[in-house]
Formats: C-alpha cells, sequence, structure tokens
C-alpha cells in the first residue's frame, strides 16, 4: 500500500463523500473504477499529446482561413512564396486533426470516471470548472467531427462549415486555456515521470489502501495510443505527403493514382457539370479590364509567349498534387490592359453561382512570374472538369481560389 499522501497532494485530491444507497450501482458502485490506466500521470501524457495536435491544428486553420478570407490590413502582405507554403500549412492541418481523433478517445476514456464523482458539483467553481470542462469537450468533438466529413466533402449539417469551423476553433482554444489555468495544479504534479504515482481522488466506496497508478498499466494505454495515431496518419498523409502515397489508404482523395477525371490524375473538387460550365460558348472571350482594356479568344491567348510552371493544387480538404501547368503570365495580361503593377486584382468565373465565383487576388500574387492563366494541364489543353478554357493557377494559394472557368480579369 502506498504511504498516506502528502499535504499538497491532499489539496490536490481531496476525499469525496459517498452517493446516496440508491445510487450506489453501476459506475458509483463502490470500486467501480480500479484500473490504473485512468490514473492522472496517464492524464497528463495524453493531454500533452492531443494539446500539441489541437494547437498545430489551431495555428495551420487560422493559416488557411486568412489566405482564403484575409482582413484588409492583411490582404497587400500575404506571401505568394514559398510556392508550397499552403500546401505544408493544410497539409498539417488535416494529419493534425486526424491524429487528434483517437487522441481525444484516449483522453475522454482516461478521465471518464470522474464524471461519477459524487456530489456533481462540490462549489460554485467547481460546477463552473465542470461547465468549461464539457464545453471544451463538445467543441473539440464538433471540430473533430465536422473537420473529419469535410475532408469527405459531405455536410450533412445545416449550418455553413467554414464559419462554424472556426469560431469553433476558437471557443475550443479558449476552453483548453481555461482547463489548464484550472487544473495547472494537478498537471504540474504529474508532469514529470515518477515511479509511483498516486490515482485520483478516491471515488465512492474506494478502501483506505491506495493503489498505485503502475507503469506497465500506463505504458501499455500510451503504446496502443501512439500506435492508432500511426496507423492513422500513415494511412491517411499520403494525400498532402508524395513519399507516403503507397500508404494511403483511407484517405478520401489519391492525387496520382488515377483519382481524377480525363486522362490525368489530377483531383477534381467540383465538376464543370456541378459549375454548369460544361458548354463554354464557342466565341468566349476574356475579358481583361483596366485603363486599356481588352478581349481576347482562346485562339489569341495561346499565341501569346507562354510560360510552363510546376505549381501545386492544394485544397481545404488536406488533399495537394503537383501538376505542369502552361499558359500566359497573370501579369503580363495586366500590364498590356495598363493596370499597373502592386494592384489587387478581381477573377470573375463563368460559372452561374457559388461562394468562389469571384474572388480577389492580392499584388503579390498578380504580380508573381509564376501566376498564370494557365491554358493547359500536363502538355494538353485543359478539360473541362480543369477548367477550361482558362483558368488561374498561383504559387502558395488555397486550391478553393485557383478560380477555374475564367471569364473576367479586372483591377480593383
Amino acid at each position: 500500500m502506498d504511504p498516506d499522501p502528502s499535504p499538497a497532494r491532499r489539496r490536490l485530491d481531496p476525499p469525496l463523500p459517498a452517493p446516496p444507497a440508491a445510487l450506489r450501482r453501476g459506475p458509483f458502485r463502490p470500486g467501480a473504477f480500479r484500473s490504473p490506466a485512468h490514473g492522472p500521470r496517464t492524464a497528463v501524457v495524453l493531454g500533452r499529446w492531443l494539446g500539441a495536435a489541437l494547437l498545430l491544428c489551431f495555428a495551420t486553420g487560422l493559416v488557411s482561413h486568412l489566405l482564403q478570407d484575409p482582413p484588409s490590413w492583411l490582404a497587400g502582405r500575404l506571401p505568394s512564396r514559398p510556392v508550397n507554403g499552403y500546401r505544408l500549412s493544410q497539409g498539417l492541418h488535416v494529419v493534425a486533426g486526424l491524429a487528434a481523433i483517437p487522441l481525444a478517445g484516449a483522453k475522454l476514456w482516461t478521465v471518464y470516471p470522474r464524471l461519477f464523482a459524487w456530489p456533481p458539483a462540490r462549489s460554485v467553481l467547481h460546477l463552473l470548472e465542470r461547465l468549461s470542462i464539457a464545453l471544451l469537450v463538445a467543441a473539440v468533438l464538433l471540430e473533430l467531427f465536422t473537420g473529419l466529413l469535410n475532408t469527405l466533402q459531405w455536410y450533412p449539417w445545416p449550418f455553413p462549415f467554414r464559419q462554424t469551423h472556426y469560431w469553433t476553433a476558437w471557443t475550443a482554444v479558449g476552453a483548453l486555456l481555461v482547463h489548464l489555468a484550472v487544473k495547472a495544479p494537478e498537471i504540474a504534479a504529474h508532469w514529470r515521470r515518477t515511479r509511483s504515482a498516486p490515482l485520483p481522488a478516491p471515488l465512492p466506496g474506494r478502501p483506505t489502501g491506495r493503489p498505485t497508478e503502475r507503469p506497465t498499466e500506463r505504458r501499455a494505454v500510451l503504446a496502443a495510443t501512439a500506435a492508432a495515431v500511426g496507423a492513422v496518419t500513415l494511412t491517411t498523409a499520403g494525400q498532402s505527403v508524395p513519399w507516403l502515397r503507397s500508404l494511403d489508404l483511407f484517405a478520401p482523395r489519391r492525387p496520382g493514382s488515377g483519382s481524377g477525371t480525363g486522362t490525368d490524375s489530377l483531383p477534381v473538387n467540383r465538376t464543370a457539370a456541378q459549375a454548369g460550365t460544361t458548354a463554354v460558348p464557342a466565341d468566349w472571350l476574356l475579358a481583361v479590364d483596366g485603363p486599356g482594356g481588352y478581349r481576347i479568344g482562346l485562339a489569341e491567348l495561346r499565341a501569346l509567349p507562354q510560360t510552363t510552371a510546376v505549381l501545386p493544387i492544394a485544397c481545404v480538404e488536406g488533399w495537394s498534387a503537383d501538376a505542369r501547368w502552361t499558359g500566359v503570365r497573370l501579369a503580363d495580361l495586366l500590364r498590356r490592359a495598363g493596370v499597373p503593377a502592386g494592384s489587387t486584382v478581381r477573377i470573375t468565373s463563368l460559372e452561374a453561382d457559388g461562394p468562389y465565383r469571384v474572388t480577389e487576388m492580392p499584388a503579390a500574387y498578380a504580380d508573381d512570374p509564376l501566376t498564370l492563366l494557365a491554358l493547359a494541364l500536363d502538355g494538353r489543353p485543359l478539360t473541362p472538369d480543369h477548367g477550361f478554357p482558362a483558368r488561374v493557377v498561383a504559387p502558395n494559394r488555397p486550391g478553393v481560389l485557383q478560380t477555374k472557368w475564367v471569364a473576367r480579369i479586372e483591377a480593383v
């Protein structure tokens, strides 16, 4: 048996009264939770892992949000390099989010016996603490659930995904910071590895002798959790990490393996049929508006000096793929229309509706020599699903902003 806990430990783990006799059954019965794996040391270690995954997910998600919808003070400062910047940040976002799912399950399993502590609230402060934990758990589970279904492009809810996902993330991080502040003494007490860490506060009916959180059981839980996280990561990260493509068993998109349409394997999120752009007029003309605005057809665009660049398409769902794009530099088209360098550009698509039918491109992207009005993909003319007759491709830019079926380019 362990020696009597120290006064500091008793302050962290005060004894709890037993529930009424009518409730002394099921999870409230004496000795209902005896597994050492439910101890505080296990909870702290899993909490470190889960916290790291959630904070990485939050930081990279914030990058994605700011690139898609930058505030006015930031729009002119967004960088177009590195070329693979968004690919890296969004790939990390989805990988961290998927890894957080088994971590959240393990963490909840470790601490769920505390749901049955009696009394449910010992004071007003204790009640507020438990409510903050409920908010934290609800926000994290909603964030992971909606994020997972977003990777599948399945939205079975009536609310807008992007705005809900964004504000739920702030709620989860705020609740997490409150939880860390409240639990700081207990976290500090179990942060370092010890030979024999006491179990949490005794639940109803616990005998006087306090069993220890044995390292063997703790290591088994941590090893199983690490194995689950590793398996999830290795079998899904290949959609954004090229050297893991051969292990990409469960990711919804598998770039480079025939998952696209037509003769190429670049995935497509929104097809021409969905956008209503399958019938492009034979007399299609691109409008380039500015002081010397003009209209130009496809044959004339193809006769202009062409640039070829290997650029990734990286989407919010986590997949990304390199492709060889050929077309006219966007900056050349703008200078021909008399649009000065340093101008923000508005791009309009032929599609009738959709949240990204009209997008704005900051000057850093519009002036970048790698930003193209692409006419060909991997040496072949664009197919309708990839944006025929012309689409915009820019470095370090979310896929939803790589406008397809371009109809108009104008300076803002």
